[in-house]
């Protein structure tokens, strides 16, 4: 299926981080957008001009049927979920019901308005702890969380009914992501936590040694994902990341530099369960997709910086 099919886009979660970027790469796209959020965690102030905001929860099936029928979308991209690991571990049935029941109500009613391909954002949390790095997507999929595990599922959900339905489909695992207007709330929000504290005034504590590592992804490029495997021809799993390793120290330390920071680093005890080293392959969604990082990390994060200090 080729980009041109694709006119009208439904944006689960647009009013959020992530899904707002993407809303906003879609319309810089030539495409028709359309966002369903409940806005438990978004804000309508991320919607982008140009794009239509409909307020709804995606585990109202009902609702959901009226919005798919009645906007008729040719392309699905569903960022609504709840993100949180320890929210996850507190609550784990409101996981399950936002990320697998909700998922599952939004595949059969876009399937049942003639929605041509469907885009999950999922998470490199699917992996567990990794056995080696960089980590494939045939790599042991072991989650530690019920949030991994609700986004696990819901892969699964969305491949068996895709191909039931006769959906093209692609489940993206993400990284971590960062950039501007992200905020600090939430599991695995590093980045802005790091920079609002240095804002504030205040030390960020590195929670261990610092010398664990990770894949940051810069959110533009997590956005352009999104559109290549909504207008691809491929369906499948695919890793989205930098395919870079960064500690937590040196990122603790790019980021002081920016901010001005003179005082050493603060270290804490470790999170417990914290996986020590995590970085992802991007090799199939080269292959697959075309798509690959292309924002240095230095440059996200001064980008990131700059549109904090333009909030302050």
């Amino acid at each position: 299926m080729g980009a041109e099919a694709v006119a009208r886009v439904l944006v689960t979660g647009g009013a959020g981080f992530v899904g707002s970027y993407v809303a906003r790469a879609l319309l810089g796209a030539g495409q028709e957008v359309v966002i369903l959020d409940d806005l438990s965690s978004g804000f309508a102030s991320n919607v982008p001009a140009g794009a239509r905001l409909v307020e709804g929860d995606i585990r109202d099936a009902a609702h959901l049927e009226r919005v798919l029928a009645g906007t008729r979308p040719q392309g699905v991209v569903h960022c609504a979920a709840q993100v949180g690991v320890s929210a996850s571990v507190a609550d784990p049935m409101n996981d399950l019901e936002r990320n697998i029941v909700g998922t599952v109500r939004l595949v059969q009613a876009a399937a049942a308005a003639g929605v041509r391909s469907f885009v999950y954002s999922s998470s490199a949390a699917v992996y567990g702890n990794p056995e080696s790095v960089p980590i494939t997507e045939t790599h042991p999929t072991k989650p530690l969380s019920p949030y991994g595990l609700s986004k696990l599922t819901a892969e699964r959900y969305v491949a068996l009914l895709g191909e039931q339905y006769g959906l093209k489909w692609a489940c993206l695992r993400y990284a971590n992501i960062f950039g501007p207007g992200q905020r600090a709330a939430g599991d695995g929000a590093v980045i802005p936590t790091f920079l609002e504290a240095f804002a504030s005034g205040r030390d960020p504590v590195i929670q261990g040694d610092g010398e664990q590592t990770r894949d940051f992804i810069f959110v533009e490029d997590v956005a352009k994902a999104n559109l290549l495997a909504l207008s691809g021809d491929a369906s499948g799993v695919f890793n989205v990341g930098s395919g870079q390793a960064m500690s937590i120290k040196a990122l603790w330390q790019a980021a002081a530099s920016l901010m001005g920071w003179d005082r050493p680093p603060v270290y804490g005890p470790p999170r417990p369960g914290d996986i020590r080293d995590s970085v992802l392959s991007v090799s199939a969604a080269a292959q697959s997709l075309g798509w690959g990082s292309q924002t240095r990390f230095g440059d996200g994060l001064r980008a990131t910086v700059a549109a904090l200090r333009q909030t302050l």
